[in-house]
């Protein structure tokens, strides 16, 4: 994070699902909580992540391939090439439901929402 954000301006995000709430990732964070800003998000709330929507794009345009990668190199030009071909703006709108999904998923009191 210091290296990324060395201004002190580095915001953590997660979602607090099992992998990520662990011991040792629990223990890490407290350990390192005056190296940025750590967000509190509802339990295991994926609703509040744009990541999951462009995971889930990316992992549908990689299993629509007709030569499915085969090694992990391969797996990774695959994902870098289907990166470069997402819209931009279709990143753009992922960040710009944000104002939409937080009411959203307050009126559910962190449930599962329509995003």
């Amino acid at each position: 994070m210091s290296i990324v954000h060395s201004v002190g301006l580095g915001q953590f995000q997660q979602d607090n699902a099992t992998p990520h709430a662990s011991r040792v990732a629990t223990k890490w964070l407290q350990e390192h909580t005056s190296d940025f800003k750590h967000f509190h998000w509802s339990h295991k709330s994926p609703e509040m992540n744009v990541i999951q929507d462009i995971r889930d794009a990316l992992l549908h345009a990689v299993e629509n391939r007709s030569l499915p990668p085969r090694t992990p190199m391969d797996l990774w030009t695959v994902l870098k090439d289907e990166w470069c071909k997402l819209p931009p703006r279709y990143l753009q709108t992922s960040v710009e439901s944000m104002p939409h999904r937080v009411p959203a998923l307050l009126c559910v009191r962190g449930g599962p929402t329509r995003y």
